[in-house]
C-alpha cells in the first residue's frame, strides 16, 4: 500500500548534566574538582533511502526521539555522546515545518541528508569552574533541551516517464506489458487506486523508470476522482505519455478525452502543462484491419492537431519504438537539466568573483 503523506513529531536527545565531584585519593588531601562533562544528544537525521518507497512506517508511528547524552562522572569521566537517529525516508520526499509550512528539504537523491533537530551539548562538570579564585567550585551546567519539530512529509514518485490518462485508458496494463510491475487490472475504472512505479529494460542495457498514475477525470484538479491525491506524483517526472483509448467503453471521443487531461494538468500547474509529452493511442487490437487503424490514427491526429503514436498492449505492437521515443525524449531532458545546472553554476561563480572585486579596497 503506498502512503504518501504523513505527519510526524522528531525530537533530538538532551545533552547530558555535568557532574560535581571532588578527587579523594590516599595521600592526595586536596585533589580538588574532577566532575566530567555530559555527552551530547543524538540529532535526528532525515536520510533519502533507495529502496524504500512508502512512508508507511509512519502510519503507526507519529513519536521519534533520539537517545540522550549521558551525565558526566567523577574523576573526569565525560558522559558518552548519544547516536544520532537516521529515519530513512523514500526518494522524492519533500519535508515540510507543519506548524510553518516552510519546505525545509527535497529529498530527491540517493544518500541525500538533511539535519531536522540538532542534539543538546552537554553540560560542564565542575572541573571547567576552577580558577584561581574559586579552587573548589561546587556548580556544573545541565545538558542544553533537544530540539523538537512537527514534521509534515509529502511523497512525490521520482519517475523518468508518468503514464496518465482517463480510467481504463490502459495504463496498467502498458506498464506490465513494459515492466516487472504488476498492478491490478480490471475492466472497470479506477481500477488503479494508487500510483505504481516499473522499471522498463532496453537494449542496450538501458532502463526507464515508468510511473502509472490513476486515472484522472474532469475536475481532478478540484479533488474530484483520484486525481487530486496523485496529480503530485507526475511533476517528478521528465516526460508524460498520454494514453488514449481508440474506443472508450463510455463512447467518448479520443480527441475530447486528450483536451479534458490536458485542461487538468494546466488547472493543477503550470509545471504539469509545459512537461513533454508523447501521445499515443491504446488497444488498437480492438480494430479488424490495418486500413482501420490508420484511419483512427489520422482521424485522431486531425482532432488533437499533433502526431501520436498506436500501440496495442495485449498484440506488443508498438511498445518498442514507443519506449525507443520516450528513451530519446528523456535524454533530451536530462541534457537540458545539465545545461541549465552548468549555467547556474558559471552564474554563481561569476557573482562570487564579481563580489569579491568590489570588497577589494582600491590601491
Amino acid at each position: 500500500m503506498l502512503i504518501d503523506r504523513a505527519v510526524i513529531l522528531v525530537r533530538s536527545g538532551k545533552g547530558g548534566d555535568g557532574h560535581v565531584s571532588f578527587a579523594r585519593y590516599k595521600y592526595i588531601p586536596k585533589g580538588g574538582p574532577d566532575g566530567g562533562d555530559g555527552g551530547n544528544g543524538g540529532s535526528v537525521w532525515l536520510v533519502a533511502t533507495a529502496g524504500v518507497d512508502t512512508l508507511l512506517d509512519f502510519a503507526g508511528k507519529h513519536h521519534w526521539d533520539a537517545e540522550p547524552g549521558e551525565r558526566g562522572g567523577k574523576k573526569q569521566c565525560y558522559g558518552k555522546s548519544a547516536e544520532d537517529m537516521e529515519i530513512r525516508l523514500p526518494l522524492g520526499t519533500l519535508v515540510y515545518d507543519e506548524n510553518t509550512g516552510e519546505l525545509l528539504g527535497d529529498l530527491d537523491a540517493p544518500g541525500k541528508k538533511l539535519l531536522i533537530a540538532k542534539g543538546g551539548k552537554g553540560g560542564f562538570g565542575n572541573e571547567h569552574f576552577m580558577n584561581s579564585t574559586n579552587q573548589a567550585p561546587r556548580i556544573a551546567t545541565p545538558g542544553e533541551p533537544g530540539e523538537e519539530r512537527l514534521l509534515r512529509f509529502e511523497l512525490k514518485l521520482i519517475a523518468d516517464v508518468g503514464i496518465i490518462g482517463k480510467p481504463n485508458a490502459g495504463k496498467s496494463t502498458l506498464l506490465s506489458r513494459i515492466s516487472r510491475a504488476t498492478p491490478k487490472i480490471a475492466d472497470y475504472p479506477f481500477t488503479t487506486l494508487e500510483p505504481n512505479l516499473g522499471i522498463a529494460e532496453i537494449t542496450g542495457q538501458r532502463r526507464l523508470v515508468f510511473a502509472d498514475i490513476p486515472g484522472l477525470i474532469e475536475g481532478a484538479h478540484e479533488g474530484h476522482g483520484l486525481g487530486m491525491e496523485f496529480l503530485r506524483h507526475v511533476e517528478r517526472t521528465r516526460v508524460l505519455v498520454h494514453l488514449l483509448d481508440v474506443e472508450p467503453t463510455d463512447g467518448s471521443e479520443p480527441s475530447e478525452n486528450y483536451r479534458v487531461i490536458c485542461n487538468e494538468l494546466s488547472q493543477y500547474s503550470e509545471l504539469l502543462a509545459s512537461k513533454t509529452q508523447l501521445v499515443a493511442v491504446s488497444k488498437m487490437d480492438l480494430l479488424p484491419n490495418d486500413a482501420d487503424r490508420a484511419a483512427a490514427k489520422e482521424l485522431i491526429e486531425q482532432a488533437i492537431g499533433r502526431p501520436v503514436m498506436v500501440i496495442s498492449s495485449a498484440s506488443g505492437q508498438g511498445l518498442e519504438e514507443l519506449l525507443e521515443k520516450c528513451w530519446e525524449l528523456v535524454q533530451a531532458s536530462r541534457q537540458e537539466q545539465q545545461i541549465e545546472e552548468s549555467r547556474r553554476v558559471i552564474e554563481a561563480a561569476d557573482k562570487a568573483t564579481a563580489a569579491g572585486a568590489e570588497s577589494r579596497p582600491n590601491p
